[in-house]
């Protein structure tokens, strides 16, 4: 399994919380961004766009449903930065 090292996690947690508009230390690993942080589909595209410019890598919109918390967000970029 992929997984991101902690200058890259620290910098998808930013835009994640950025994008949602919350505190860093409000949100863990595994928090779901909908129910916890009432996040809606438009803030998913945005945090897709934010990593996709950040990491100038390619997300498919089909991974969405994987990136519900930062974990997800995590292993997501972690496959799509191994191509």
């Amino acid at each position: 399994m992929s997984s991101v090292d902690e200058e890259r996690a620290l910098k998808i947690r930013e835009i994640v919380c950025d994008i949602l508009e919350i505190e860093e230390e409000d949100v863990s690993d595994t928090s779901l961004f909908k129910e916890e942080h009432d996040a809606d589909s438009l803030r998913a595209i945005e945090i897709l766009a934010g990593l996709e410019k950040e990491f100038n890598i390619t997300i498919d919109q089909s991974e969405l449903a994987r990136m519900v918390h930062l974990k997800g967000v995590y292993e997501v970029v972690a496959e799509s930065g191994s191509k």
